[in-house]
C-alpha cells in the first residue's frame, strides 16, 4: 500500500507560516526553455493543459526571447494562439525588452515577467548590459506595460551566490529589487540561479526587504537545499513560491545551475505543514510522469518517483 492511501504525509500545522502558498509553475517555460531539443508545441499545450487541469492556477507558459538565444521556445505565438485557457488560471510570458513586449501585446497576453541580475557579471553575460544599465532597459518596458494594462513580475537572478563573483552583496540585492518594485512590478521573484543558497542567508535576505507582500522565492536544487530554502522563506513571510512540475529546468546563461525545485516536493512540504495549495498531487504527479516520458527520461523529483513506482 501507498503513502498517499494511508493518509501520508500528516498534516503537522505549526505557526509562523502563511496559511496559503501561491505556486507560481514554471515548467512549460523555465523547465522546457532548457532542453537541448525542441519539444513540440502540441506537447507543451498539453502539459500546460495537465497543469491546470491538476489545480495550478499560475502557469508561466513561455518566453519572448529572441529565438536565436532561446530556440526552445521560438513557437510562442503558435503556442498561445492554441491555448485552451481554464478558467481562473493566469498565463504569464517573460518578455527580455519592448520587442518582446510587442509581441506579448500582439499575442493578447495580460501578464507578463521581466528578468534581472543582482551582479554585474551575469547581466553582461545573460543581458549584454552592465549592472546600472540593465534598469534602464527595463524602466520602459515596465511602464508601458502598466500603462496597457498588463501585470508585470520582476525576476532578480543570483540573488545569493554567482559563480564568477562568489557571494553576492545583501544590500546590492535588495537596491535591485526595489528599483524593480519602484518601475511598477507587483511581485518581484528572488532567484538562487545556481542553487547555492542556506536557510539563514534566505531569512536574512528576505528581512532585509521589510515588506514581504511582493516577494517570490525561485530555488534551484543544486546542493538538495531548495526545500529547507523554502521553508526558510515560508517563516519569513512570503507566500509565493516558483517551481517546476517534475524537477524541469535549470539556466542555459550557468552552467552549475541544476533543475528547479520539483512542484510536487514542494506540495508535499505544504502538505505535511497544512498549509492549503490546492493543488491535487496524484493528477500533478501524472502529469509529470507522463512529461518525462516525452522527454525520453525519468523525473528527477523524488516525490513523483516514490508515488510513480
Amino acid at each position: 500500500m501507498g503513502a498517499r492511501e494511508v493518509g501520508l504525509p500528516e498534516r503537522v500545522p505549526a505557526g509562523g507560516l502563511p496559511p496559503r502558498v501561491e505556486i507560481w509553475e514554471v515548467g512549460a517555460r523555465d523547465g522546457l526553455q532548457n532542453e537541448s531539443s525542441v519539444v513540440p508545441v502540441e506537447v507543451k499545450l498539453e502539459f500546460l493543459d495537465r497543469l491546470a487541469g491538476s489545480g495550478l492556477t499560475t502557469l508561466e507558459a513561455t518566453s519572448f526571447v529572441h529565438p536565436k538565444w532561446v530556440p526552445q521556445l521560438a513557437d510562442a505565438e503558435q503556442l498561445l494562439a492554441g491555448l485552451d485557457r481554464h478558467d481562473g488560471v493566469r498565463y504569464p510570458v517573460l518578455v527580455p525588452n519592448d520587442r518582446g513586449l510587442n509581441r506579448a501585446l500582439e499575442a493578447g497576453v495580460d501578464h507578463i515577467a521581466i528578468f534581472a541580475s543582482a551582479t554585474e557579471t551575469f547581466a553582461q553575460r545573460n543581458l549584454n548590459s552592465t549592472f546600472d544599465d540593465q534598469f534602464g532597459m527595463f524602466e520602459p518596458v515596465v511602464t508601458r506595460a502598466r500603462k496597457e494594462g498588463l501585470e508585470v513580475r520582476g525576476y532578480l537572478s543570483m540573488c545569493f551566490g554567482d559563480p564568477w563573483e562568489g557571494v553576492v552583496d545583501v544590500e546590492q540585492v535588495v537596491r535591485a529589487g526595489k528599483r524593480l518594485l519602484d518601475f511598477g512590478c507587483s511581485q518581484l521573484s528572488l532567484g538562487d540561479t545556481i542553487g547555492v543558497a542556506t536557510t539563514n542567508q534566505v531569512t536574512r535576505l528576505i528581512e532585509a526587504f521589510g515588506d514581504t507582500s511582493a516577494l517570490a522565492v525561485h530555488f534551484h536544487d543544486t546542493y538538495g537545499q531548495a526545500l529547507a530554502n523554502t521553508e526558510a522563506a515560508l517563516r519569513a513571510g512570503v507566500s509565493t513560491v516558483d517551481s517546476s512540475a517534475g524537477g524541469l529546468g535549470g539556466c542555459p546563461y550557468a552552467e552549475s545551475a541544476t533543475g528547479n525545485l520539483a512542484t510536487e516536493d514542494l506540495v508535499w512540504l505544504l502538505e505535511g505543514l497544512g498549509v492549503e495549495h490546492g493543488v491535487d498531487l496524484g493528477k500533478l504527479v501524472e502529469t509529470s510522469v507522463w512529461m518525462a516520458g516525452q522527454l525520453g527520461r525519468p523525473s528527477p523529483s523524488r516525490v513523483v518517483n516514490a508515488l510513480a513506482g
